[in-house]
């Protein structure tokens, strides 16, 4: 029987809009309070680095998308200009970390359902989420990308709510307050980063897309450059109307925002608009770790379970087992532990692209980019080597345990790939 093919159904409308949904989703609405806690009124700081490392390795996804235009990105990547193993490497780090954001986020939305409905069981709603997502997902592409569509002008208007109070009732505070110094802004923005995660899960849309050479970097940049602009007001906006230590101590940040200036109406309206734009996110993390799985899977034949292609046109088996996973982290409970977890995986990841487009430029001068990275000197790329050092410096500002847990997962990687590799 012939392999099904994946539907080629979404335009670059649907996809800047799956990016900017998935980028919006998360860190706004859930980790905001968390890394004001680090970087006090200078939150706004935290967003803006973590936005420059996006762009540096945005672009080059943009680069490397236009040249393979395949869901299985990162392993192609990798592979072509490093070796296999590389290859291998960022392509399940990369499934993983899209696993391990719709885990946080999903315990997020658990968090903002548990303060709007008085119920405490976190885990038990952040299960059943996944549950109904995993079918979202698995039922249809176009449906869940409509889901998306609806989801994201939700989370935006929320958004818009947010600097409207602030514009209107904000006081003036001091916008370069930061009650740990520069190390505080640092680690901010290292936990904020998870919030930029989205721009590289476009590539697993890859076969799902109309004209991919064209459209993914175009989405890619534009989703980055809108979703930047958005973070840094919204988290002036939020430190002009509530004190960064209340920000720090709530559970549901922006919604406590709203609810200081309009009254527990407005809680609940910015709760409910968190809840969908969480959703969203967890629904568009369990899309690009599944299309990821699917994507390893059709090169790897030891795990080529994952690349079936059911009667609903997406990957059947890929979809349960990331949906599997994703509930077995749960049970880990703390948002900040996972997202920074999410935050290796990535990081690592970025090094690998961000390298395999300076290799390629020497090592296949000539090959088709439609779309090309700006800035050379001599040849070499300037913006990929400055998103190398940009996430080595994250990486050096995240807590010590992740950074040793993470050395540790990715030495046992090694044997990983030897027994799954194609002989």
């Amino acid at each position: 029987m012939a392999q099904k093919e994946l539907k080629r159904e979404l335009g670059l409308f649907q996809v800047t809009m799956a990016g900017i949904g998935y980028i919006l989703g998360a860190g706004i609405y859930v980790l905001i309070g968390i890394a004001s806690g680090y970087a006090g009124n200078a939150i706004w700081l935290s967003f803006l680095l973590g936005s420059l490392v996006a762009i540096f390795t945005g672009l080059s996804y943009a680069e490397l998308s236009s040249m393979m235009p395949r869901n299985a990105s990162e392993y192609l990547y990798g592979k072509r200009s490093l070796g296999e193993f590389f290859g291998f490497f960022g392509a399940f780090m990369m499934t993983l970390s899209a696993i391990f954001a719709s885990t946080s986020v999903a315990l997020g939305f658990a968090r903002y359902f548990s303060s709007l409905f008085g119920i405490n069981s976190v885990v038990l709603i952040a299960i059943g989420l996944i549950a109904l997502l995993s079918y979202i997902n698995w039922r249809s592409i176009k449906g869940s990308s409509n889901f998306n569509i609806i989801c994201t002008f939700a989370e935006l208007s929320g958004l818009i709510i947010i600097i409207g109070i602030a514009l209107l009732n904000g006081h003036m505070v001091d916008l370069t307050y930061m009650p740990n110094g520069l190390e505080g802004v640092f680690k901010g923005a290292a936990l904020v980063f998870f919030a930029y995660l989205g721009f590289e899960g476009l590539v697993k849309l890859a076969e799902e897309t109309k004209e991919p050479q064209k459209t993914l970097p175009l989405a890619l940049v534009l989703s980055i450059v809108i979703t930047s602009i958005v973070y840094v007001a919204v988290a002036v906006s939020a430190v002009s109307v509530l004190d960064w230590q209340a920000l720090a101590a709530s559970k549901a940040p922006l919604a406590e925002v709203a609810s200081k200036v309009l009254g527990n109406n407005a809680f609940i309206l910015l709760s409910m608009i968190a809840l969908l734009s969480t959703a969203n996110t967890v629904l568009l993390g369990l899309i690009t770790s599944s299309r990821g799985l699917y994507g390893l899977a059709t090169e790897f034949k030891k795990i080529n379970l994952f690349s079936y292609v059911g009667s609903k046109g997406t990957p059947t088996y890929a979809i349960l087992a990331v949906g599997i996973i994703a509930i077995i982290f749960l049970f880990i409970e703390n948002i900040s532990i996972v997202a920074e977890l999410t935050n290796f995986t990535v990081f690592m990841t970025f090094i690998m692209v961000n390298l395999s487009v300076i290799v390629l430029r020497f090592k296949e001068p000539n090959a088709e980019r439609p779309f090309k990275v700006p800035l050379s000197i001599a040849g070499i790329p300037l913006l990929p080597i400055f998103g190398v050092l940009s996430v080595l410096f994250l990486i050096a500002n995240l807590e010590s345990y992740i950074i040793y847990g993470g050395i540790l997962f990715s030495i046992l990687l090694v044997p990983a790939y030897y027994l799954f590799r194609n002989k």
